[in-house]
């Protein structure tokens, strides 16, 4: 019968299912359980059961009452059994019930499998093996048995022979580790046991004898004679002769000899010469210990990991060697090879019987199973000091058996896995290293260079620490070539990796321990077959990092099938979560990787790996931008191509957020997709990137992305891509103030939507013609803005576009605004602003509010048009529209000037700065003088003069609202 159900009787009753432990109820409850696990496999009658609860005065419900407790126990054991079923363990038989679990699901089972091998093994004269079997036993021990039950329960026969058993087998242990002459292994278990049962003499005479064979003859006869007091005072007793005869062999030192374990190893390797950096990961190491120059009080393992070539080694032997002598018993090293060009693990019995050899234990005296070897390791460990290193882990099973089981140690263990159920289940505190600071690659170059070489060629030395991506490996193999040739230059090596950059060649030695393609090898060797596809597809991505939906998509996988995946591949340190969600690859593994995807992977799989997450990120882009611009004039996508899910996205702020996360990423995707040919993909994607390039001030990025869009249009004779495009320039260019540029791309755009027969792109581009000639300031752009306007206003309302409508409403009241008719310009703002709330048109709305504030202004009502512009900024800042911010702020500004409020004038003013400055946008020069001019006035009295002053400069400078484009 298989099962993930556990049950413990030694100590505590406890359950398990699987790793969760079971609440198993009331003790009456627990002690129904506790009788069944003593009887397993038996049936056990109702009356025994009742007679254990309750004794000779059981309630007249008692049977009702047990009935209770079995039916609660079944289901706590199988919570999804229906009423009435019969269940698998706890059954029914005539009588009484019985439990029915395997062999290996009840610690007790366990106990007498192992005592009874002991006392086999002492029989046939081998006491030396029979000892790690008893302590292997004895530690299944967690307490008393049943601990926790009523006294009376605990008092019943049934349960007082289960506390005898442990009291045989701990005297058994002692008899033995005598006879095997290796006293001290009895020790601990003996201490714990002793003083459980003060007045049974056989135990403390074994105790006495255990203590002066192992050394300590002043403990002994002190325990005799605390034993002797007890006796008499609490008894009136005198000792009996077992306990007298322990007494008279520690007075005569008739006692054996210890015949093994008492080495003091000091297996290190030597510490790496001129070891430098790892300041901080040091000092968090050496926290672990706690302060002082002690050793800790309890075990304490260290799980330092990192990528291959990170250099846990090396620092794991550095800290071992300063703490060294805080372990005064010894230390102890092994390389398990988990991560090996031989590729075979070293197995944790043939590790555990280095130790004992290291311990002096005769190779006699090693019991055969690994069990048993580590119950006598862990025996000849107790009572001592010692640091373990146990270096190039594979996995938490193989580093379990090498584990000490008392107090004192330090545990130092490196490996490129995580070792989370370590972390977990054993307690260990997780080192992780990162990537060196700069400075501390330049500092171990130094050291092992020499500081005037390094110091000679700055520049070149920046070059190789950067070409290196500070992996210490890969500048320990630079800097080995560099110390075989000093008369080679720094330069000339910097110029060796430039040449291969892409590739691991400059990495490789003929030493595989040295050789970074080997190193990375070892651990891509350990993946499973699934995670080394994957591994292989990410050198493929575009971008720095990617979020697990992107890597689903290289690798046609749903969400739920990709994160294990990359979760073997960040337990593996071949690729690091920086944040929640977002992965990224070493340089110098993701060119790994491309070698690896190059030769494994056909043409044809790698070009459709590049367009499912081409497609991706295209398909989630333009979704991002309906939702951040829900009334923009669509284009049309081709069908997603298969495995190629695009993230769904729940509102605005998740668009939004989608996009600032994935910028660089998506920057990077778009320029991929034309050097891929993908150029169809390259402008759709540059045309959904829009919004959040103009929102977030991004116009050098957004000029650079549109050139690369327009080429790839070009390339396939995309005439709705070169129109998309050119508008798109020619918008970007007016942020940049390149207003004839601005003209001549509009306009090139406003004919290519003819030729194709958009008419709403033609009135979009209408909108943005008049935009742009609204901001130039110059009386004569003013009347062609306000025809084109008009014709937009023509255009969308012939096509029954109602978003379209308003927002040509609210430039044309913005126009007129500047052309001097306030009245006309109230009339048509408001008319978009209601226009706009009917739509739930957010940004038109904002707009909108902006140019009715602009009309009330010139209509000289100040608290209407600060109401307008508080409205228009609360509404930019909310979608994060950074520019128009800036415009609204610098309105507000505005109006507080010609209230006669300085103080708010400047402050808007400033907030408005900021945000230009940081765009290096072109309206931060006159706003930065209007401000100079009010810090000059300041000083002077009156504020007609200050007035004057200010609104010269608007005229000069064309201060205006916000229309949309």
């Amino acid at each position: 019968m298989s099962s993930d159900l556990r049950c413990s009787v030694l100590g505590p009753v406890r359950a398990w299912r699987g790793e969760v432990e079971l609440d198993l109820g009331p003790p009456q409850q627990r002690a129904t359980l506790a009788v069944l696990l003593l009887r397993q496999g038996l049936t056990v009658s109702t009356n025994e059961l009742v007679d254990v609860l309750w004794g000779d005065r059981p309630p007249a419900t008692a049977v009702n009452v047990l009935h209770r407790y079995i039916g609660r126990l079944r289901r706590i054991f199988e919570p999804d059994l229906p009423v009435r079923a019969p269940g698998r363990f706890l059954l029914r038989s005539p009588g009484g019930y019985r439990l029915e679990l395997p062999v290996e699901a009840v610690d007790l089972n366990r106990f007498q499998e192992l005592t009874e091998q002991a006392r086999n093994a002492v029989d046939h004269g081998h006491p030396e093996a029979a000892v790690p079997l008893f302590v292997g036993a004895l530690e299944l021990w967690r307490g008393p048995g049943a601990a926790g039950l009523d006294p009376e329960v605990l008092d019943h026969p049934l349960f007082t022979a289960l506390e005898q058993h442990r009291v045989e087998g701990v005297q058994a242990l002692a008899d033995a580790a005598l006879d095997a002459g290796s006293p001290q292994q009895a020790l601990p278990i003996l201490r714990r046991s002793a003083p459980e049962h003060p007045y049974t003499e056989s135990l403390q005479a074994r105790l006495i004898l255990t203590l002066a064979a192992a050394g300590h003859q002043a403990e002994a006869l002190g325990r005799y004679e605390t034993v002797r007091a007890a006796l008499a005072g609490e008894l009136g007793i005198d000792p009996g002769p077992e306990l007298r005869d322990a007494h008279r062999k520690v007075l005569r030192q008739e006692l054996p000899q210890p015949v093994a374990g008492t080495a003091r190893p000091a297996h290190l390797p030597a510490d790496l010469p001129g070891f430098a950096g790892r300041e901080v990961e040091l000092h968090q190491a050496m926290a672990l210990l706690g302060t002082g120059d002690e050793t800790p009080a309890a075990m304490v393992i260290a799980a330092v990991n990192g990528m291959a070539g990170i250099g846990k080694t090396t620092f794991a032997l550095h800290w071992a060697h300063q703490l060294a002598d805080r372990f005064p018993d010894g230390q102890l090293y092994v390389n398990l090879r988990g991560f090996d060009p031989s590729g075979d693990p070293l197995d944790p019995a043939t590790a555990i019987r280095g130790f004992l050899q290291a311990l002096e234990v005769a190779p006699a005296q090693i019991p055969a199973g690994v069990n048993a070897q580590a119950a006598l390791f862990r025996s000849l460990l107790t009572g001592r000091r010692m640091l373990l290193l146990l270096d190039n882990a594979r996995d938490e099973d193989q580093v379990r058996p090498l584990l000490p089981g008392s107090a004192g140690h330090l545990v130092i263990v490196t490996s490129r896995n995580r070792l989370s159920g370590l972390v977990a289940r054993d307690g260990a505190r997780p080192v992780t290293l990162d990537l060196p600071a700069e400075h501390e690659t330049r500092a171990a170059l130094a050291e092992r260079l020499g500081a005037a070489r390094v110091g000679a060629e700055p520049a070149a030395v920046d070059e190789i620490v950067a070409r290196c991506g500070r992996l210490p490996l890969a500048l320990a193999i630079v800097a080995a070539r560099a110390a075989a040739h000093p008369t080679f230059s720094l330069t000339a090596l910097a110029e060796e990796l430039r040449e291969t950059a892409g590739s691991l060649d400059a990495f490789a030695d003929t030493d595989p321990s040295t050789d970074a393609r080997v190193a990375f090898s070892w651990s891509y060797r350990a993946l499973s077959t699934d995670a080394a596809r994957l591994f292989r597809l990410l050198a493929l991505r575009p971008g720095p990092d990617l979020g697990a939906p992107a890597a689903a998509a290289l690798g046609a996988l749903t969400p739920r099938q990709v994160r294990p995946l990359l979760a073997e591949l960040t337990r593996a340190h071949l690729i690091t979560e920086r944040v929640p969600g977002r992965y990224v690859i070493h340089d110098l593994i993701a060119a790994y990787a491309s070698e690896l995807v190059e030769d494994t992977e056909s043409a044809g799989r790698r070009h459709d790996a590049q367009r499912r997450i081409i497609d991706h990120y295209l398909h989630t882009a333009v979704a991002a931008n309906r939702l951040i611009e829900p009334y923009r004039h669509p284009i049309d996508l081709d069908p997603i191509t298969a495995g190629a899910a695009p993230v769904p996205l729940a509102d605005p702020d998740a668009a939004t957020a989608w996009f600032r996360t994935e910028y660089p990423v998506l920057l990077t995707a778009l320029r991929q997709a034309a050097d891929q040919g993908q150029d169809r993909s390259c402008w759709q994607l540059t045309w959904a990137l829009q919004q959040f390039f103009d929102r977030r001030g991004h116009w050098h990025d957004w000029i650079a992305a549109l050139h690369v869009a327009r080429d790839a249009a070009a390339r396939q004779r995309d005439q709705v891509g070169l129109a998309h495009t050119d508008r798109g320039i020619g918008t970007v260019y007016s942020r940049l103030g390149r207003t004839e540029d601005s003209f001549r791309e509009l306009n090139q755009a406003l004919e290519l939507f003819g030729d194709l027969g958009d008419g709403a792109a033609q009135a979009h581009l209408h909108l943005v013609l008049g935009a742009v000639k609204s901001r130039t300031g110059q009386q004569q752009r003013y009347w062609e803005a306000r025809e084109h306007d008009r014709q937009a206003l023509h255009l969308f309302t012939a096509a029954g576009s109602a978003v379209g409508r308003a927002r040509a409403l609210n430039n044309l009241g913005h126009i007129s605004a500047l052309l001097g008719d306030h009245q006309a310009a109230l009339k048509h703002s408001q008319a978009a602003l209601d226009l706009q709330q009917e739509l739930g048109d957010r940004h038109g709305e904002a707009a909108a509010w902006d140019s009715v504030g602009l009309a009330q202004h010139n209509l000289g009502h100040h608290r209407e048009a600060i109401d307008c512009y508080q409205k228009a900024l609360e509404m930019f800042t909310a979608q994060g529209n950074r520019y128009f911010m800036a415009a609204s702020s610098s309105q507000l500004g505005n109006v507080y000037r010609d209230a006669q409020r300085p103080d708010l004038a400047r402050r808007h003013w400033e907030q408005a700065l900021t945000v230009l400055e940081d765009l290096n946008h072109a309206d931060a020069g006159p706003l930065r003088e209007k401000l100079r001019r009010l810090e000059k006035d300041d000083d002077r009295p009156g504020t007609g003069r200050v007035r004057a002053t200010l609104g010269a400069v608007a005229a000069r400078t064309g201060e205006t609202g916000t229309n949309v484009a």
